[in-house]
This record gives C-alpha cells, sequence and structure tokens, in this order.
C-alpha cells in the first residue's frame, strides 16, 4: 500500500478560504478525484441547530468549493449532497448552518438523496460484509447516484458518544445508507468498515476535508463542548485523516475499533506513524478530549450493549420505534439545546469564528 498523506494546516478566520485550497494541493486531491466524473459533496449536518463543530462549516465548504472550481472542476458536474436521518432535517440543517447559502452562491446543484426521483437500489458488494449483510438480510440499499462518482467528506473533528470520534469514515453513514441506518448502531464500528469498503467498490474517487476550527469534546456529536482550535486536515486516505485528528484530539488511533478494523483490512492507513503529515507538526499535540455519555446516549446504549439488548428488536425497529425520535426531540431539542446549548451557542459566537459565521 502507498504511504498515505494527510494534510493538516493551521489557519484563521481572515484566511481560511484560502488555507483551505491551500490545504487540498498539500494533500494532492486532483489525484485522488478525476474531473471527468460527478463528485458529491457529502456535507455533513449532525444537527438542524447551528452548534459548533457539529456540522460542515461555511468557509470549509466555500475553500472546497472554490479549489475545485479553480483547478478546472466543472461546476455543473458538483453538487452538493443531503441525506436525511429520523431526527434531524437536513433541510432546516442546510440553511441554519449556512451551508444552502454558499452552494448557492456558486449556482452549484444542491441535491437531497431522500427526495422523489433519487432512486435507491439494493447493492451486493464485492467485499465480505462484517455487519451490513446481518443487519439487511433483505439487501443493503444505497443511492444509485453515487455509483460511479466522485465524493469529497466534509466532516468536523468531534468526539462520538458511539464510535469515540467522528470523521470522514463515519461521514458515509449519512450518505450510503438510508433511514433505517439506526438499525446499524449496535455493530456501529463494523458498520463503518463495511461502509468504506462499499465506498471503494462504487466511487471512482474519494476524498475529505475535515474542519478543526471550532472542535467539539464530550458528547458528541451534538452535545459537545465546543472548542477553537484553529486546525483543517485533508486526506485522499479516509482511515488516514480519522487516524491523525483521533491522535491530535488525545486518543490512540488503533484502540477505536473501526480504526483498527479498517487498518486490517487495508482499506486505509490507521497507524499514525505510517502516514505522511504534511504541513503542520502534529507530533506533540493532544486536545485531551474525552468522549462523555448524555441520558440520552446512555439510555441508547442499554438498548444496543447493555441489559435491554434482548429488546432492541422490538424497541427500535417495530411500530412503536417512534418512541425513541420523539424521546431523542425532546432530550435534544427541547431540553438540552435550550438549557446548555444556545449558552454555548452564544459564547461561540462572540469569538472571530462565530463573526465569521456570521458574516455569511
Amino acid at each position: 500500500m502507498p504511504r498515505s498523506r494527510v494534510a493538516v494546516l493551521k489557519t484563521s478566520p481572515g484566511s481560511v478560504v484560502e488555507d483551505y485550497k491551500r490545504l487540498m494541493r498539500m494533500a494532492e486531491y486532483r489525484g485522488f478525484l478525476p474531473r471527468d466524473k460527478e463528485t458529491a459533496l457529502k456535507i455533513n449536518i449532525s444537527w438542524h441547530y447551528f452548534y459548533p463543530a457539529c456540522s460542515t462549516t461555511p468557509w470549509q465548504l466555500d475553500g472546497v468549493i472554490g479549489a475545485l472550481l479553480e483547478d478546472g472542476y466543472a461546476k455543473d458536474r458538483i453538487y452538493g449532497c443531503h441525506n436525511r436521518t429520523v431526527v434531524v432535517s437536513a433541510r432546516r440543517g442546510e440553511v441554519a448552518n449556512k451551508q444552502k447559502q454558499v452552494v448557492e452562491k456558486y449556482g452549484l446543484r444542491n441535491v437531497h438523496l431522500y427526495e422523489r426521483g433519487e432512486e435507491w437500489i439494493r447493492y451486493t458488494p464485492k467485499t465480505k460484509m462484517r455487519a451490513l449483510d446481518k443487519v439487511y438480510p433483505e439487501g443493503i440499499r444505497i443511492p444509485k447516484r453515487l455509483v460511479g462518482a466522485n465524493v469529497l467528506h466534509l466532516p468536523t473533528m468531534k468526539t462520538h458518544v458511539f464510535t469515540q470520534i467522528s470523521g470522514a469514515m463515519k461521514n458515509a453513514f449519512g450518505g450510503l445508507l438510508f433511514e433505517k441506518r439506526h438499525w446499524t448502531h449496535g455493530v456501529i464500528h463494523e458498520t463503518l468498515v463495511d461502509l468504506l469498503a462499499i465506498q471503494k467498490e462504487i466511487h471512482t474517487g474519494m476524498f475529505a476535508v475535515m474542519d478543526g476550527t471550532f472542535a467539539g469534546d464530550g458528547a458528541g456529536p451534538r452535545c459537545m463542548e465546543p472548542h477553537v482550535k484553529n486546525y483543517i486536515l485533508a486526506s485522499g486516505d479516509m482511515v488516514a485523516i480519522d487516524a491523525v485528528a483521533a491522535k491530535m484530539m488525545g486518543f490512540d488511533p488503533l484502540s477505536i475499533p473501526f480504526i483498527r478494523m479498517a487498518h486490517e483490512q487495508e482499506l486505509g492507513c490507521g497507524d499514525v506513524r505510517q502516514i505522511e503529515v504534511a504541513g503542520e507538526d502534529i507530533a506533540d499535540t493532544d486536545f485531551h478530549f474525552r468522549v462523555r455519555d448524555t441520558l440520552a446516549s446512555h439510555g441508547q446504549k442499554t438498548i444496543y450493549w447493555g441489559p435491554l439488548q434482548p429488546l432492541e428488536h422490538l424497541l427500535l425497529r417495530t411500530v412503536i420505534a417512534p418512541w425513541s425520535y420523539a424521546a431523542s426531540y425532546l432530550y435534544h431539542d427541547v431540553y438540552w439545546y435550550n438549557c446548555v446549548g444556545r449558552r454555548r451557542v452564544r459564547q461561540a459566537m462572540e469569538t472571530e469564528w462565530g463573526k465569521l459565521f456570521t458574516a455569511y
């Protein structure tokens, strides 16, 4: 396997858009994304509110689109790409996070994969699956338009209550799987590895650009404590960029199951000692982040891996499953955002990055 490269840069609100362009070229992105294919910009929306470190930032999207157009990628072959979940509205989120505004500024298409006219097909992977064939014995369904296309993932640097960190590999979870993807939470690490294997089969090119201007610590992907960190990362290796991000956040990458399994399956490099890091010296970088649970995530874990596991099918895959969507809404949107999140957003908006967000 050729040596994996991850580009890492320090940035500032005044230079971030141009820094993203420099970052992508430093990571040699043109070698990963053929220009004669369509390129889906897989935008991350982890909440339909703006919350720092939670979702793709407007400056991240701005810099990426600018680099593509400057380097000869045809505007009509690039589009913003969204999926949805049962608890997060991509339609609301793309506006609240000012992603739609950036896509429209450049005159690009904005595709929502679940809308009428978007076809989902059954796909039989060539690679032996670790979990998805068991979760979906009737067949794995993926969006038809992503087959034979490039994908450019746009994650943020944050922790996650189920996967320890959320990055490029986790970003595919919101793109390739249909609404019932929450069925895979009990085998989430295996699922992320399966999804990366499928992506390598169906995509003509893959690349990831990660925003760490704000980084999220704690009970991600939503109930986090955001910190200004001023980093941006890019790579054509989904495993390597996640490994470097994990290392920077303070984790041992190979102790995270999905990174270790993907590394062992040779889907990418998860050993930072074998990764070429271009740009910043991150050898001593450690944010000292730690994953923490909320009441909601603790309850979910008792169903996926705890004493309620025998009831998972009944609770989450039958007609009574909507109770869990209502519980998530009441906890995250009604309680946590209003009682904790709003104050943290106000504090973030007083930073230079908050002022930049307001300016979009």
